[in-house]
């Protein structure tokens, strides 16, 4: 038979309180053999791995391992992998690469971080932009021109809009005519009067007497599209407004729209911007 518990008759270490005694009953013995193991890893890990920290490094561990090692090893590796590939994308035209399914995947996919680091940041990760502020990269609307080496050239170059502010040359009765036109002319009710001021005050000469527009380019001719619904800068009477009043990237105009890409030629290498053309290219089913 099993002796009777008797915890009276169990050792203490003498303290009691409340008439509840402290006992010294060992710990389990599973217990006690976790507590041993850990500090002997401890121990073993402090000698092998970085750990104790001292005032301007840590101490270095026999097996001389760090994560930032592992990482330039790492990217070594990858670099090492995709030397090759970026050996054809240097060699290959745009439309070679656009041509030849693998190599367009290895470009889009070595796109992707960096339109990620680049890019999304205006125009979104998918390339949808921003509406009144950055141009959606995943319609067909191309203000530059949608081929290949435009966007390559774009991307290298960066772009520069530019409209003049009517305010002062026009009056606010013209200003409103115009307005209403180019509103009306985007859901196709474009009256011949409107279109026959709009002419008139030189509109058509940037956007065209049908107010259709033509891709911008080296001369610096051609403008948006406004039959098509696509509003840069937001379609609202508002906005429209606006943008006729104060013009597009028009020095000392006080509320004149800014839009401006930064250039990118001496960021990324010219690898680099080839692939992320592609990328932009099959956003946007580029023409």
């Amino acid at each position: 038979m099993a002796k009777p518990n008797k915890p009276q008759h169990a050792p203490d270490t003498g303290h009691e309180w409340d008439g509840i005694r402290e006992l010294t009953n060992p710990p389990p013995r599973w217990w006690m053999i976790a507590f041993h193991a850990g500090w002997i890893w401890c121990v073993i890990y402090f000698i092998l791995y970085p750990a104790i920290p001292l005032v301007h490094e840590s101490t270095k561990g026999i097996l001389g391992w760090t994560q930032i090692k592992e990482f330039k090893q790492a990217v070594a590796e990858n670099d090492a992998i995709k030397a090759p590939y970026l050996k054809k994308v240097s060699a290959m035209s745009g439309q070679e690469l656009l041509a030849d399914p693998g190599m367009r995947n290895f470009a889009e996919s070595s796109a992707k971080a960096i339109f990620g680091d680049n890019c999304a940041g205006c125009h979104g990760s998918g390339g949808q932009g921003a509406p009144g502020l950055f141009p959606n990269l995943a319609d067909d609307a191309w203000l530059y021109g949608g081929d290949f080496d435009t966007i390559v050239e774009s991307i290298t170059d960066g772009r520069q809009g530019n409209m003049p502010a009517h305010e002062g040359a026009l009056d606010e009765a013209q200003i409103n005519k115009l307005a209403d036109f180019v509103i009306a002319e985007a859901q196709g009710k474009g009256t011949a009067e409107g279109l026959a001021l709009f002419n008139e005050v030189g509109c058509g000469g940037c956007h065209g007497e049908d107010a259709k527009g033509g891709a911008i380019n080296e001369l610096g001719s051609g403008a948006a599209d406004l039959t098509d619904g696509i509003w840069r800068f937001g379609g609202s009477r508002d906005e429209v407004l606006r943008t006729i009043r104060y013009g597009v990237n028009q020095e000392d105009v006080p509320n004149t729209r800014v839009a401006i890409m930064p250039a990118f030629g001496g960021k990324l290498s010219p690898e680099e911007i080839k692939m992320l053309a592609v990328k932009v290219h099959e956003l946007g089913g580029g023409k």
